[in-house]
């Protein structure tokens, strides 16, 4: 029987294992967990801090019992320290100290870390004084802890996913919010003309947003916390949320000496193997091939890690599965808007000749009341045709996120943009058109920049 050793319990580790037991009910994985919180969707703390999950339980995909008796054996509040590769074995700690567990065939799913960036007083104050930083189960309940002291007002430093989240989750608790961005517009991952939208979304739910701006300390002041950052801003308030993006968490894996690469994540081929035998790695510590590009990238994202997991586990018990590769798919919700993306944009378009088309258009056929508008932009190759990208913005009941897996699908089967005016899509007037706005789109785009 292959021993299989798994570090980590998030996305990556868990699909890993689970899916070892589906494919060798004989092989039982262990998967070392740091904390007491395996398999917790991460993704959903913004909501708990809301309340609108009260549960924090609920955020696990499964209980501890579930993955017992799915068969893997568990290892909780047990750390990883080191690999030897020569031995096959890895050090861990726990409450009875440390120890060796050997291994056939070992995974990584050892996640991202936070990043610190450089703010004067954010290695000297903390959750107690009402810093935080938000990326694990501990520091939600931190940070809930802190909110249940109901301080009246917040200072968010970062307007990308988390952070924008947070301010949602922050504003549907009553608190005043500031959100901080040092780029000129916030969720950077759209074009500016998108992000605009965004900012207006945010103004209309009283946030206040100041862009182009960044923080340099973070000081106590008078029982609370004082900001200052670039062109004289300063905030007094009772919070400090800093979510500036994550890093690759490496530190376990370089004690085997594994190769990193991009953005300084584990390198690995498309069967998730790392460059030091018998040692996979998966999901937010690794870098992640990019379908469209034909390169890697760094790219952490849950769905991403799940798909990884699973290759490596396959590959672990022997198999020559293929990451079939990601091409960057999100989607969030920032109160009343859906904001979705996929593939490319212009200034990532490498060996392209990339051209994009701004179009509006409604959610279902405007006779039917509550038509709301989307805003498409579709980016494509002007030397091939082919279908590079895709952004929208739209109202979170237009089925945003159904509408960027249509461009999602085409992109990934290598399909042109007039490609997308034929697909055979539903239609009926409170829910669509019989050119789906995905059409409209593809058209304008054909209609302007096509042969």
């Amino acid at each position: 029987m292959t021993r299989v050793l798994v570090i980590g319990g998030s996305d990556a580790g868990i699909s890993a294992g689970l899916h070892i037991q589906e494919l060798d009910p004989n092989t039982r994985p262990t998967l070392v967990v740091a904390d007491a919180y395996p398999n917790f969707s991460i993704c959903g703390i913004p909501y708990h801090v809301s309340g609108e999950v009260p549960d924090w339980r609920t955020l696990a995909h499964r209980t501890r019992a579930d993955l017992e008796n799915a068969g893997l054996d568990l290892r909780l509040n047990t750390r990883a320290t080191r690999i030897d590769p020569f031995a096959r074995t890895v050090t861990v700690v726990d409450h009875d100290g440390p120890s060796e567990l050997p291994y056939d065939q070992l995974i990584i799913g050892t996640g991202a870390v936070p990043i610190r960036p450089r703010i004067e007083g954010l290695d000297t104050l903390g959750p107690t004084d009402g810093v935080h930083l938000l990326h694990t189960m501990d520091d939600t309940f931190a940070l809930t802890s802190t909110l249940e002291r109901q301080p009246e007002s917040a200072v968010v430093v970062g307007a990308g996913y988390l952070g924008l989240e947070m301010v949602e989750a922050l504003r549907s608790r009553g608190v005043a919010v500031t959100l901080v961005e040092m780029l000129p517009e916030v969720l950077s991952t759209v074009d500016r003309e998108l992000g605009g939208l965004v900012r207006a979304e945010l103004h209309a739910h009283d946030v206040d947003v100041r862009t182009g701006t960044t923080v340099g300390r973070i000081e106590r002041h008078a029982g609370r916390l004082r900001v200052l950052g670039s062109d004289g801003f300063e905030r007094t308030t009772d919070v400090v949320l800093v979510v500036v993006g994550v890093r690759p968490d490496t530190a376990l894996a370089e004690t085997a000496r594994v190769k990193l690469g991009v953005r300084g994540a584990i390198a690995v081929d498309r069967g998730m193997r790392t460059t030091v035998d018998h040692i996979y790695a998966a999901g937010d510590s690794v870098h992640t091939y990019h379908r469209l590009l034909g390169t890697d990238t760094y790219l952490p994202l849950g769905t991403t890690a799940h798909k990884q997991g699973r290759v490596a586990g396959e590959n672990a018990l022997g198999a020559f599965r293929r990451f079939a590769g990601s091409l960057g798919t999100q989607v969030l919700k920032v109160f009343d808007l859906a904001i979705a993306r996929t593939g490319v944009r212009d200034r990532d378009a490498i060996d392209f000749r990339p051209v994009t088309h701004a179009t509006v258009a409604d959610d279902h056929k405007a006779y039917y009341p509550g038509a709301r508008p989307i805003h498409l932009r579709v980016t494509g190759d002007a030397a091939s045709g082919r279908l590079l990208g895709a952004q929208l913005v739209g109202h979170r009941d237009s089925s945003v996120h159904k509408r960027i897996d249509v461009f999602a699908t085409a992109i990934h089967h290598g399909m042109a943009v007039t490609d997308v005016e034929d697909l055979d899509l539903s239609y009926t007037p409170p829910l669509g058109s019989p050119y789906d706005a995905v059409q409209v789109a593809a058209h304008a785009w054909t209609q302007q920049h096509g042969d």
